[in-house]
Formats: C-alpha cells, structure tokens, sequence
C-alpha cells in the first residue's frame, strides 16, 4: 500500500492519511486493522538539514522524533524517539525527523547531522511506529523541496509542484507505480 499525507501531496495512487504525527498515525492505525496491507509505502516531500540537495530523492526506513528542544537542552523524553523498520525494500540507512513543526533555524537545523539525521517530514516517524506495531514491512521515498532555514516554506512551495513530479517519475522508473498514475495538483 502507498500512503501519502494528503492536503497538496496527494497522488491518485496513494491513499491520503493526513497531515502531522497525530493525524497520520491515527488514520493509518484504522487502516491498518480494517483493511491490513502487506507493506507500506510512505511517499512525500522532505526538508534537508544539509546533506541533501533540493529535489533529491531519498529512500529511508528509519525516523526519530527528536524535537528541537532537546537539542538545546530544554527537554528529555521517556519514550522511545527512534524507529527502524528491518526490511529488505530499502538497503538505505538514511534517518528521517518527524516533529508537528518546520525547522527553520538553520544552526540548529545542522545539529541533527551530529545525531546522524538528515531530513525533516512531519509524517514518518508515526508512519514507522504503526508499521512497526503491526509487523508491516515498510519504507520511504521523499523528494527534498527545502532546506531546514528561515526561507523553508517559501522553498517549499516554490519548489512543491516539480518535486511531486520528481517523485513520481522516480516511482515509474523503479516501477513502484504504472505510467498513466499521475499527481493530483
């Protein structure tokens, strides 16, 4: 099954489960015990700490949910706040940072890279912990629309509609979707 977030990443072959860790994991929690699918596909845009280039794609299977408090010692946590999925859909050891907000202080933004972290999207921490509850094989594939700054969301929108483009092309080359699938804009 490809899942997306939904709202302006929505793909005619994924299924929407929305936006943020509460959102997404709450409705992929219902699928999963209604309808469970044999693996999980998280497709969606990311936003880069600073090894990674505007529209790169990059395929992960494991996130944490480090929140920029804890960087600056403001903050501990008793949970877990890392998630890997042992898969052989990926061979990538690339982590991604899950928080309900954008980084965009940008030397705070390269600290993550002390905690091997390289990217930013909202949705995959959550994403992996249901997968990872239900035993589901799972993975990502993100496309980098900005870079972790003050002119993140800028970025992000101006580079938005050709990044989804990206990625779907990149999904129909590695034959993860058929051809006439294309981007709802």
């Amino acid at each position: 099954m490809i899942v997306c977030a939904g709202r302006s990443e929505s793909f005619s072959f994924a299924k929407s489960i929305g936006v943020g860790l509460i959102e997404s994991s709450i409705n992929l929690t219902k699928t999963c015990l209604f309808n469970r699918p044999e693996f999980i596909l998280f497709i969606g845009s990311a936003g880069s700490y600073g090894n990674h280039n505007i529209l790169d794609i990059v395929e992960s299977k494991s996130s944490s949910n480090l929140e920029l408090s804890f960087l600056q010692d403001f903050a501990y946590t008793p949970l877990d706040n890392a998630v890997k999925i042992d898969t052989t859909l990926t061979p990538s050891q690339i982590v991604v940072n899950s928080s309900n907000y954008i980084t965009i202080n940008e030397d705070l933004a390269k600290e993550y890279l002390d905690y091997s972290i390289d990217l930013e999207n909202m949705e995959f921490f959550s994403v992996l912990s249901v997968a990872k509850e239900f035993e589901i094989p799972a993975f990502g594939i993100f496309v980098v629309t900005n870079y972790t700054n003050k002119n993140a969301h800028n970025d992000f929108v101006k580079n938005h509609k050709k990044a989804m483009e990206k990625l779907t092309n990149y999904l129909i080359e590695k034959n993860i979707i058929k051809k006439e699938n294309s981007v709802k804009i």
